[in-house]
C-alpha cells in the first residue's frame, strides 16, 4: 500500500510503498476514502522539517531539553548516534480521514465489514491506504454523511473539546482569535451553542467566511471594528470567553484576549501560539486561563487509546470517541457545515505536489482533502454514484375535463411572502377568468394582509378546509423551500391542479414521494414555476436561432449575489443549500434550449464562498456548463447566457438584451428597458391558467420537472462524492 511520508533531517516528502497494517484484536483495519490536511499542524511539522539543525532547535526546545539530559546520561557520540538516527527516518503524517471497515480484529462487536467510519489519531488515522485503528479512536458515520465530510471527524473533535472548556452558556458573547480550520469550527459550535461569536483574523476572506457560518461580526486584530463590536454586543463589558486558535510567534492574541475578555472571564488555549500573559492585564481581572488537550479525555492515555479501556459515562461524559461521535452527529443534522471550509481535494498520489503548494503559497487553504483510488463496489463511494430519475407514471386520463367558457378559474395559495405578493400575484389578480379564492398561511395577520391587497374572497391558516373545498381547481404552493414536496403531494392527492415555486424536492425520497401521490390518484396536474423558458426575449431568440443539427455548448453566468444575513435562504440544515433551491431554474432554461434532459452532473465549489461550476452532459453531446457565483459585482447583470452550435451563437443579457449571430455574419438584436426586464412569469401563470381551464396538457411535461429536479439533486451529491453523477432513468 502507499502512505505520505518525511524525512525530518532533509525535509523530505513521499508517498512509499509500504506492507499492509495487520488488523490486531481491538481494532479495525480502515482503508481510507478521505483523509483531511490539517493546514495548522501538518504544514507547522512540514516547514519545521525544511529547516536548518539550529533552526529545528529554535522551535523545538522542549526537544532540546530533552537532548541535553540524553547527554548528561549517555555522553555526547551516544546521544548524536541516537538524535540522527531518529532525524533520518520517515515518520508519518496525518490524524483525520474517514473510511471504509476492511477487517474488523477480534473484541470488536459495534461495527461490521463495509461500514463507514471516521478515525482519529496521529498514529493511526494517517494518510495511508489502509490503516489499524483501535476502537477508541474511530466512530461510526451516521446515515446520509458523505465521507468527505465525515473526515474532519478529528478536527470538528479538537474544537469541540476547546469549546467545552470554554463552557459556553447561552446568550454569552465569544471572541474567537484565528479564523484557520479550528477557528471556523469553533465558530459554527459555539453558534449552534447558543452564544454570539465575534471573530478575530488579519485575512478579510476567512473573517467574511466566519461572519457566513455564523460569527455576529469579524475582522482584523488591529481593527478598531472588532472592540466596536464586543462593545456594543457586550454592553461595554467584554466577552464572556476568549478562544485563541491562532498559530505563530506573535505574542498579540494573549494581549488582545486580556484587553476585550470581561472581569473574570475565560480564555481557552486551543492553537499553539506563542502565551507571555501579560501579568498585570491578566491578574487585574482575574482571567482565568486553560488549555484544551487535543480530541478530548483519553488523549495520550494508552489504556483508553491502545487498550480500548474506556471512561464511565458517570464520570467522564465527553472523551475523545463521544466527541468524534457528537461531531460526526452534528454535521450529519446540518448543525455543523464544513462543505464551505474545503478549499481543495487532490488526488493521493498527487500528496507531495500538494504538500509543496501549501508550503510555497500557491494553494491557499482553510481545508484540504486526498481523495484515495476508487474503492472496490460496495466500499467507500461507488465509482460511478448516480442519482435516480424517477419514472413518471401514468395518470389514467388523457386530459383534466374542461371548464365551462365563461366559469372562472378559482386559485388557491398557500403562502403569500415576498416572492408570492410581487412576481405572482400581481399578475393573477389582474387576469381575466380568474378568481382568487382563498389564501392559507401560518400567521392570521400576513393571510389579512394578500387578502386585502390582492382581493382573495377568504383569508385562513386552515390548510385542510382549502385542500377539502371542491370548488377550488389549483393551488399554489410558495411556501418554504422544505415544505414544497409534502404540500405538493397533499394537493395531488385531493385532486388538485398544483403550481408549486422551485424546488418541487430536496431530496431523492421527496422527490419519490410527489410521484407516489401522482400515481395514487391519477393526478399529474403539476407545474414547477420554472419560467425562465416563457420569458418573451428568449422565446423570440430561440425561434431566430433556428434548429441545430450537431451538439451545442451553453454558458451561463448568474451572478446570484450576497444575501443579508439572516435570510432563512442559509439556513442549510432545513431548506437545503441555496443552489437547491434555485437551481432548477438554470437548469430548465439550459434544458429547454438544448431540448433534452440531462445524462450526467458534475459539480465543483469554489472555497470559502458558494460559488458553484456545474456541467451538465446531454445524450447528444451537448453540454451547459452554469457558473452560480455569489462573489461578484453588484453592478454587472444577475443572468447571461451564450448559446453556440451550427456556426451560430445566441447571446442573452439579463433578459434586457438578446443577439443571434449566424453563420453569415449577420445578426439579429432586440432589447428592452431594464424596467421592463421579463423572466416569463406572466406568459407561464398564462400558461398554467389556459391549461386548468381547457383541461390541456401542463405547460411543462413531468418528465422534465423531474429530470430537471433530479439534476437539482444531483448537484449536492456530486459535491459530496467529488464526482460526476449519473442521471440513471428508472425503468
Amino acid at each position: 500500500m502507499k502512505q505520505v511520508v518525511q524525512n525530518y533531517k532533509s525535509g523530505e516528502l513521499a508517498v512509499l510503498d509500504v506492507p499492509v497494517p495487520g488488523c490486531k484484536p481491538g481494532g479495525v483495519l480502515v482503508r481510507s476514502a478521505y483523509s483531511l490536511i490539517s493546514t495548522g499542524t501538518e504544514l507547522m511539522k512540514v516547514s519545521e522539517a525544511g529547516m536548518s539543525m539550529l533552526g529545528k532547535a529554535r522551535s523545538r526546545p522542549d526537544q532540546v531539553a530533552k537532548v541535553v539530559q540524553s547527554v548528561a546520561t549517555n555522553g555526547v557520540p551516544a546521544t548524536y548516534r541516537k538524535v540522527m538516527g531518529k532525524l533520518d527516518s520517515y515518520t508519518p503524517l496525518g490524524y483525520s480521514l474517514c473510511g471504509v471497515v476492511e477487517q474488523v480484529g477480534s473484541g470488536i462487536d459495534d461495527v461490521k465489514v463495509g461500514d463507514l467510519v471516521a478515525c482519529a489519531g496521529n498514529e493511526h488515522a494517517l494518510h495511508a491506504e489502509l490503516n489499524w485503528v483501535p476502537k477508541n479512536l474511530y466512530a461510526p458515520v451516521p446515515d446520509g454523511l458523505a465521507p468527505r465530510r465525515a473526515a474532519f471527524g478529528t478536527v470538528g473533535s479538537i474544537a469541540m473539546q476547546g469549546v467545552r472548556r470554554g463552557e459556553p452558556q447561552l446568550g454569552e458573547v465569544a471572541l474567537v482569535i484565528g479564523l484557520g480550520l479550528i477557528g471556523q469550527l469553533v465558530v459554527q459550535l459555539l453558534a449552534a451553542s447558543g452564544a454570539r461569536v465575534v471573530g478575530v483574523d488579519p485575512d478579510p476572506v476567512r473573517c467574511e467566511l466566519a461572519e457566513r457560518l455564523g460569527a455576529a461580526a469579524c475582522g482584523d486584530p488591529a481593527s478598531a471594528a472588532v472592540e466596536a463590536a464586543v462593545a456594543e454586543l457586550t454592553g461595554g463589558h467584554g466577552v464572556d470567553q476568549v478562544y485563541l486558535a491562532a498559530g505563530g510567534g506573535s505574542n498579540q492574541p494573549v494581549e488582545l484576549a486580556a484587553r476585550l475578555c470581561r472581569d473574570r472571564g475565560r480564555v481557552v488555549d486551543i492553537g499553539k501560539c506563542r502565551l507571555d500573559l501579560p501579568w498585570n492585564a491578566y491578574y487585574e481581572k482575574e482571567l482565568d486561563v486553560r488549555f484544551s488537550r487535543s480530541y478530548g479525555p483519553g488523549r495520550y492515555d494508552p489504556e483508553y487509546e491502545l487498550e480500548g479501556r474506556d471512561y464511565p459515562i458517570g464520570y467522564v461524559r465527553w472523551t475523545e470517541r463521544r466527541n468524534l461521535a457528537c461531531f460526526l452527529d452534528l454535521m450529519a443534522r446540518g448543525s455543523v457545515d464544513v462543505e464551505p471550509l474545503i478549499s481543495h481535494i487532490a488526488d493521493f498520489d498527487d500528496a507531495v505536489e500538494t504538500y509543496q503548494r501549501l508550503k510555497d503559497g500557491d494553494l491557499k487553504a482553510v481545508a484540504v482533502l486526498f481523495r484515495y483510488p476508487e474503492q472496490k463496489e460496495g466500499a467507500g463511494e461507488a465509482e460511478a454514484p448516480a442519482v435516480t430519475v424517477p419514472a413518471v407514471p401514468r395518470s389514467g386520463r388523457a386530459a383534466a375535463p374542461a371548464r365551462a367558457a365563461k366559469a372562472p378559474v378559482r386559485l388557491a395559495f398557500v403562502g403569500a411572502g415576498n416572492y408570492a405578493t410581487s412576481m405572482l400575484l400581481p399578475h393573477l389578480a389582474q387576469r381575466e377568468g380568474v378568481a382568487l379564492s382563498t389564501v392559507v398561511t401560518t400567521t392570521a395577520l400576513s393571510a389579512a394582509n394578500a387578502q386585502r391587497k390582492f382581493g382573495f374572497a377568504e383569508a385562513t391558516t386552515d390548510l385542510d378546509a382549502v385542500l377539502g373545498d371542491k370548488s377550488i381547481d389549483a393551488v399554489f404552493v410558495v411556501t418554504r423551500h422544505s415544505s414544497h414536496a409534502e404540500l405538493t403531494r397533499r394537493a395531488l392527492l385531493a385532486g388538485k391542479a398544483v403550481f408549486v415555486e422551485k424546488p418541487l424536492a430536496l431530496t431523492e425520497d421527496e422527490l419519490a414521494g410527489v410521484l407516489a401521490a401522482v400515481e395514487e390518484s391519477g393526478n399529474d396536474r403539476l407545474q414547477v414555476g420554472f419560467n425562465r423558458r416563457f420569458a418573451p426575449l428568449l422565446q423570440e431568440a430561440g425561434k431566430r436561432f433556428g434548429t441545430r443539427t450537431g451538439p451545442a455548448s451553453l454558458r451561463y453566468l448568474v451572478n446570484a449575489g450576497r444575501l443579508q444575513h439572516g435570510s432563512w435562504y442559509l439556513q442549510q440544515g432545513t431548506e437545503g443549500s441555496r443552489f437547491a433551491g434555485e437551481g432548477g431554474h438554470f437548469i430548465d432554461t439550459a434544458s429547454w434550449l438544448l431540448q433534452a434532459d440531462p445524462v450526467s452532473v458534475y459539480a465543483v465549489a469554489a472555497a470559502g464562498n458558494e460559488d458553484l461550476q456545474v456541467v451538465l452532459r446531454y445524450p447528444d453531446g451537448s453540454t451547459a456548463t452554469i457558473s452560480y457565483v455569489t462573489t461578484g459585482s453588484p453592478g454587472f447583470p444577475k443572468e447571461t447566457l451564450d448559446l453556440v452550435a451550427d456556426g451560430k451563437v445566441l447571446r442573452l443579457d439579463d433578459f434586457v438584451r438578446a443577439t443571434v449571430y449566424d453563420s453569415s455574419r449577420k445578426r439579429w438584436v432586440s432589447s428592452r428597458l431594464p424596467k421592463a426586464r421579463d423572466k416569463g412569469q406572466n406568459a407561464e401563470l398564462a400558461a398554467f391558467v389556459k391549461a386548468v381551464r381547457t383541461g390541456g396538457p401542463m405547460p411543462v411535461p413531468l418528465e422534465s420537472l423531474v429530470a430537471t429536479t433530479a439534476a437539482t439533486l444531483a448537484v449536492q451529491a456530486g459535491l459530496a462524492g467529488g464526482a460526476p453523477v449519473t442521471l440513471a432513468r428508472a425503468r
